[in-house]
């Protein structure tokens, strides 16, 4: 299992937003498989926060106290788990039909200043029940034991 930290609401949104792309700067490898979704300690600033964060988190939360708590609130931690089922460098002359399917995700970006643009694609996200503390890391780290034998206690793999 690997590890993915993301910056807090987009950490939230992966895992129960409906988030199913991840955008990147660079390339993380060919890993596919398990990923743990951690709350990094930063926090993405209101100006980057999408209509589609937006939406996702209206349809979630009636309380913005509530969603302060639970979605900002909640940093340092894994929330849950995704799979990884693809990655793909974002350059339309060369990506097949199903890759283009996921650039037409509402969650996908393509900053107008990147030279590349990576996207990873994300499906069945399983939340964690009690988020469990842990140092999270840049690029797609490797979750150590002792935290993949916590995450295994709350979700059935």
């Amino acid at each position: 299992m690997r590890g993915l930290t993301v910056k807090q609401p987009w950490a939230w949104a992966i895992v129960h937003g409906g988030k199913d792309v991840e955008n990147r700067s660079r390339s993380l490898g060919p890993y596919r498989g398990l990923v743990a979704i951690h709350a990094g300690l930063g926090e993405a600033p209101l100006s980057e926060w999408t209509p589609t964060l937006h939406g996702a988190m209206a349809d979630t939360f009636t309380d913005p106290g509530v969603m302060v708590r639970d979605v900002l609130g909640c940093r340092g931690v894994v929330i849950g788990i995704a799979d990884l089922v693809d990655a793909h460098e974002c350059d339309w002359a060369v990506m097949d039909e199903e890759q283009m399917s996921c650039c037409l995700s509402p969650w996908a970006e393509y900053p107008p200043d990147a030279d590349v643009w990576h996207h990873l694609t994300l499906a069945n996200p399983r939340p964690l029940a009690r988020p469990i503390p842990w140092r999270g890391a840049l690029g797609l780290w490797t979750v150590p034991a002792e935290l993949e034998a916590r995450i295994r206690e709350q979700v059935a793999l």
